[in-house]
């Protein structure tokens, strides 16, 4: 689903941002340089959107991925799916069961494949911790990333920009 199938399917600018910022493995390192290169917002206005999109799904893993994966689990195929996805994730939490809290936040705000809030909740989850600390730790880590992307996607707009004049 690329944003600009999105965007051909008549959707508005700001739901593709969000609906990109949303999804795993995209997030905000994906919707904030959509927002900036492809619809053409305002820093700020991209920042604001990928983050609210990035948060979206979090509340909903933290709270129930737990339920979720006992279900499927209990069919042979998802819970191979689900012990592979668990013990990958523990390998690269590392850092967040050593530090937890700050652990989480780091782990989240480095804007790498692999380190954004769907799998900072994932192992939030997987680590025990409560909700409250959980989702503070991933919005501040979501909102460093963000501030990381927008700046990488500003300048790196801006550098493409002059190679083009």
């Amino acid at each position: 689903m690329s944003p600009e199938w999105l965007q051909s399917i008549g959707l508005p600018g700001e739901l593709v941002v969000l609906i990109t910022s949303a999804l795993p493995i995209l997030e905000l390192r994906g919707g904030i340089p959509v927002a900036m290169g492809l619809l053409d917002f305002p820093w700020y206005y991209a920042f604001l959107l990928g983050v609210i999109g990035n948060l979206l799904p979090v509340p909903f893993i933290l709270l129930f991925l737990d339920y979720v994966t006992r279900m499927l689990s209990k069919v042979r195929f998802f819970d191979r799916i689900l012990n592979w996805l668990f013990e990958r994730t523990r390998r690269r939490g590392k850092i967040i069961q050593k530090y937890e809290r700050i652990g989480l936040v780091l782990f989240v705000a480095i804007p790498l494949p692999v380190t954004g809030a769907w799998t900072g909740a994932l192992a939030a989850v997987i680590f025990g911790m409560r909700f409250k600390y959980a989702f503070l730790s991933i919005l501040i880590g979501v909102l460093i990333a963000g501030v990381i992307v927008t700046c990488l996607s500003y300048f790196g707009l801006a550098i493409i920009g002059m190679w083009q004049a």
